[in-house]
């Protein structure tokens, strides 16, 4: 061998020892990625509607997951758990405040560094986050805006929960306060204009590196600032009066019972102020997709891109005659949209088997080649189902809540309230209270379409429905169905409830 040989080889086996599993991650093509995620926004009650031009572009050119659900409905416990790709009685996400473990010290240290960005960046992603984190984030007791999630490349976190004007921002670490000026501040299209801004940074300093953007948007949460455009949108619109509205819960636990039936006129007026007020900041979340995948054609990368749409919770809006919020078992607060076009995807999909948002993650690094069997996580990839329809998947999953709040059964029809409540609406209408602990398995297969649901409180209560002849969850068929189906379904709620990584996807015997 020649010297100018010897000088090649060195110098070639520099190179792979140089970048190790990059170069392995890199031999085939890693996509970009694009995830938009809502807040609060359901699909049982017409959540995307508003949604006409994410539909067109999303929709229609990609796959639909018509059983997509959150294992937490609420913001930042499922925020957690799309993060870590895990159950919250893993990630030790409770609820929304500190003392639930929602962005507190113990989940930065604990968590973050294993977070699905961490992981993507190691293999050579360019991350950028905008928009709301998890609701505690920039607390000034765990770190305030210095303190920037592992991961991110670019960081626009939004400080505490969601809002439209009057907010705080972190940029990379730094303060940046927002006022009331639509052009500068509403925050759905500034997290548009951010976005573009990264996407076109990107194409000049570093088109040929695949990029990861987390958009994750205020709407449809309160308080329900729509862009001036769209003020009037939707004035004549109602709540559905369908299913379960304005139903009393009998049968159901404690907290559904005390809710009055009818509901006060007052309690309709806020239900139906709060639907069609969701439906009206939604559309700048439609116009904020159409500017991104337009952008993404623009730079003729768009077919090399896979774009994700979902929420983080579902909502309720005069459901078993509670006014507005979410926190419940039911379906209106666990299904959530999602979507996903991007490379191999035919257009006009639709996928029937469960899904939930542990999945995301997995999801994320299954794409970008990480091997997602070395992580801890609940999840499964979504990849193999559009690879192949017949790929094994899970037949049901846990769904677990902790409820916070003080409410009380002193008067079941009009609870007391202590330090700590969450909720609690006009006409004496709790929405949440800490015996609303609970945990369900959810089943959907060919032959069965169950829920079965434990409470952690002073009945000892249990909720059984078959959403097949009652998609609406009005029986709890609980003292009707064979107990030898409870004693299985209770079994594997123990099993879910303690699974980990692997073990939370075995199919039940």
């Amino acid at each position: 061998m020649d010297l100018f040989s010897r000088i090649f080889l060195v110098r070639w086996l520099w190179l792979i020892a140089l970048l190790g599993d990059g170069l392995a991650v890199g031999a085939r093509p890693r996509p970009n990625m694009v995830f938009i995620l809502t807040d609060d926004q359901d699909c049982v009650l017409g959540g995307m509607t508003p949604m006409k031009k994410t539909k067109a572009l999303l929709a229609d050119q990609g796959v639909t997951f018509s059983n997509a659900f959150v294992s937490a409905p609420l913001c930042c416990p499922s925020r957690s758990s799309i993060l870590t790709g895990m159950y919250q009685h893993n990630h030790h996400v409770v609820n929304n405040s500190h003392s639930g473990n929602c962005s507190s010290t113990a989940w930065q240290h604990a968590h973050e560094p294993h977070a699905f960005p961490v992981h993507l960046q190691k293999v050579g992603y360019t991350t950028f986050f905008a928009g709301k984190y998890l609701n505690q984030y920039g607390d000034k007791k765990t770190g305030g805006v210095l303190h920037v999630p592992q991961g991110w490349n670019r960081w626009y976190g939004l400080v505490k929960n969601s809002k439209y004007y009057n907010y705080t921002l972190s940029v990379n670490g730094k303060e940046e306060k927002h006022g009331d000026d639509y052009g500068k501040d509403y925050l759905t299209d500034l997290i548009a204009n951010r976005s573009l801004d990264f996407l076109e940074t990107h194409k000049r300093l570093a088109q040929h590196t695949p990029f990861f953007m987390m958009l994750s948007t205020p709407a449809s949460h309160s308080p329900w600032n729509s862009a001036p455009q769209y003020e009037h949108r939707y004035d004549s619109v109602s709540a559905p009066r369908n299913g379960s509205f304005n139903h009393h819960g009998k049968g159901k636990h404690w907290l559904i019972r005390q809710a009055k039936t009818p509901m006060a006129n007052t309690s309709v007026e806020l239900s139906d102020e709060a639907f069609r007020s969701r439906w009206k900041t939604l559309l700048s979340v439609d116009d904020l997709v159409e500017r991104v995948v337009k952008q993404l054609s623009n730079m003729g990368i768009l077919k090399s891109t896979y774009i994700f749409f979902m929420s983080d919770n579902g909502y309720h809006t005069g459901q078993f005659s509670l006014p507005i919020d979410k926190r419940q078992l039911y379906e209106f607060d666990i299904r959530v949209p999602l979507i996903v076009r991007g490379p191999g995807l035919k257009p006009g999909q639709k996928f029937e088997v469960p899904v939930v948002n542990i999945d995301l993650a997995p999801t994320f690094l299954d794409l970008a080649g990480v091997n997602v069997s070395q992580t801890e996580m609940d999840g499964k990839s979504l990849v193999p189902l559009w690879k192949s329809k017949k790929a094994d998947w899970r037949t049901d999953f846990l769904v677990e809540y902790q409820g916070e709040g003080s409410c009380t059964k002193v008067d079941p029809y009009c609870p007391r309230l202590g330090p700590g409540v969450a909720e609690c609406f006009p006409d004496c209408v709790c929405e949440d209270a800490i015996n609303n602990t609970y945990a369900c398995v959810r089943t959907l297969k060919q032959d069965l379409n169950m829920q079965y649901c434990e409470f952690a409180d002073d009945e000892s209560f249990v909720e059984v429905y078959n959403l097949g002849p009652d998609p609406h969850q009005l029986n709890n068929i609980v003292r009707s169905v064979d107990p030898k189906l409870l004693v299985k379904m209770n079994q594997r709620l123990i099993a879910l409830q303690s699974c980990k990584s692997r073990s939370c996807n075995t199919t039940p015997q």
